[in-house]
This record gives structure tokens, C-alpha cells and sequence, in this order.
């Protein structure tokens, strides 16, 4: 089995309550949520790197960049980046054609992790599997769905991804 890297960009999985804003934000200095939710599931064959914390919405194609500089340097071919729904198919579609002979899966979630009855451990467990066994590409892992780069696409009216419309 391969092992596997997860690469941490921030998003809504990585999110929690700011008790001094009352908003959402990231726990800057602190354990990631997603180590939180891979102690949970004794998901111990994935390591971890937190690149950035970031909401996806204020990625810039330098943010981009340093992710796919990220996939690049990696020892492990099977990689996962965590990242806010809200860009996921531009980061999809920047990487795509550009990982080399590495399975590179994209999920996120769209309730915070923290929060609890959230789509966050269900999609990473996921990407975790897909990330193993899906041949070299880039794919994103939503919903109990494993979509090519250039088919995945956020439906806000619904909450979910589905393919993009212009995929059929």
C-alpha cells in the first residue's frame, strides 16, 4: 500500500469557532483539525504538512503554485490536499497535467470538522483510499464521489459537487 501525504491548505474542514471575533478562523500556532481527525480514524500510515491556512476563496494562482511546488517535492506519490470547497475545481484544474506519475486527490468539507455532524472525516477517509488506488491524475473526493479534475464542480443550490455541467 502506498503511503500517503496530506498536504493542509486551511478551508472550511480546517475551521473553528472564535470565541474573541464570534466568527470562524483557523487555530494558528495549534494542531491542525485534520490531525484530529486522522488520530481518530488510526489513520497512522499518512503524514501530515501544513503548508498554509487559508480560505480557498482568497487563493491566488501564487498559493497555486506553492501547493503544486508542494506535490512536486514530495517523496510520497499519493497525495492529499485539504482546501475550502469554494475553489477546489481552479485548484483541481491548475494542478491537472502537471503531477507527473502522482495521484493527487482534493477534499475539503462543507460543515468545519470542529463543529461536529460534519462531511469532513467521510471525505478525507475517501481521498485517503483514492489517493492510494486511483491511478496518476488529479481528483477531487466529495460526497462519496471520486471526480477527474476537469469534471468536478461545486453546486452551491444543492451543497454538493457534482460533475460539471460541461463534462457531459
Amino acid at each position: 500500500m502506498r503511503d500517503v501525504l496530506i498536504l493542509t491548505t486551511g478551508g472550511t474542514i480546517e475551521k473553528v469557532h472564535d470565541w474573541q471575533t464570534e466568527g470562524l478562523g483557523f487555530e494558528m500556532g495549534g494542531k491542525a483539525q485534520i490531525a484530529d481527525l486522522l488520530h481518530n480514524a488510526r489513520c497512522y500510515h499518512a503524514s501530515l504538512f501544513e503548508l498554509m491556512m487559508k480560505d480557498s476563496l482568497d487563493f491566488t494562482d501564487a498559493d497555486r503554485q506553492a501547493i503544486l511546488d508542494a506535490v512536486l517535492a514530495a517523496e510520497q506519490d499519493a497525495i492529499v490536499v485539504s482546501q475550502g470547497t469554494g475553489t477546489m475545481e481552479l485548484t483541481a484544474r491548475f494542478l491537472d497535467g502537471e503531477v507527473g506519475k502522482k495521484t493527487v486527490v482534493l477534499t475539503g468539507a462543507m460543515r468545519p470538522h470542529s463543529f461536529g455532524r460534519s462531511d469532513a472525516s467521510f471525505n478525507m477517509g475517501g481521498a485517503v483510499i483514492a489517493a492510494q488506488t486511483l491511478p496518476s491524475g488529479v481528483y477531487g473526493v466529495m460526497n462519496g464521489r471520486a471526480f477527474a479534475a476537469a469534471d468536478l464542480a461545486k453546486n452551491t443550490g444543492l451543497g454538493r459537487f457534482d460533475v460539471a455541467p460541461d463534462a457531459i
